[in-house]
């Protein structure tokens, strides 16, 4: 895609090709700030590279954009791949921790390999990302990490994600702490029910219009993000309707 330049603020997110990856990535995108580099990452599939198609479709304000294919539960993988962006692109300005995973099953039926899987994708992988790139003396100015309304209360079913959110809250409390010194602000944000292909699985039967949609969990990352969102409690931030 298009090759950075040395101006302007660089901005990755993961689980960049739906859902509130894509919302965020979108809102950003379209806005005129100093925000100009976009480093996407997602698995391989029709609609990352439908989400790369409406990018380049619409830029008003003459923005780029890096796509990397990855699976995130591979940590060796996404560790190569911090480094290889920390070389290409230099400073990560701000950081999404968006993607997820889930195979919802009671506790007699989750094979383990879904549970691996699911801390993986949810817990290793953002923070493999936020250490490996410190590791390579990137200074971060913000970081979102999304958790869950799950991860405050068990929910039947749900153990392997609730669980790898729960994780997410207290990871995000630490990073929050740790990171101060250095000017970094760490958000967690616990979305509530939310019409993602992730909230499909998890709630099959419900229906996507009654529910809270990812755009409006992405204008709340955009708020945070700005000056005045410096003055809101952003220990665990639960946003639904």
């Amino acid at each position: 895609m298009t090759k950075m330049s040395e101006r302007g603020k660089t901005i990755l997110v993961t689980g960049a090709s739906k859902g509130i990856g894509q919302a965020t990535v979108e809102r950003f995108w379209a806005a005129d700030s100093d925000v100009k580099h976009f480093i996407l990452l997602a698995r391989e599939s029709d609609e990352f590279v439908a989400a790369e198609q409406q990018l380049l479709a619409a830029n008003p304000h003459g923005k780029s954009f890096t796509s990397y294919r990855i699976d995130l539960a591979d940590r060796a993988a996404v560790e190569a791949l911090m480094e290889e962006i920390s070389k290409t692109h230099g400073n990560v300005d701000y950081l999404i921790n968006n993607a997820g995973f889930t195979a919802p099953a009671p506790i007699h039926e989750i094979r383990f390999d879904d549970f691996e899987r699911t801390i993986g994708v949810n817990l290793y992988a953002p923070f493999t990302i936020t250490q490996t790139l410190l590791h390579e003396g990137n200074h971060f100015e913000f970081i979102v990490n999304i958790a869950s309304t799950a991860g405050m209360n068990g929910r039947s079913g749900w153990l392997t994600y609730s669980a790898s959110k729960a994780a997410v809250i207290a990871m995000s409390q630490v990073m929050k702490e740790e990171l101060a010194i250095y000017g970094t602000r760490v958000v967690c944000i616990s979305p509530g029910r939310c019409a993602t292909a992730l909230r499909r699985t998890l709630a099959p039967d419900e229906d996507p219009s009654t529910i809270m949609q990812p755009e409006d969990v992405a204008e709340v990352i955009d708020m945070l993000s700005s000056r005045s969102g410096r003055f809101v409690d952003s220990q665990n931030i639960v946003v639904r309707l």
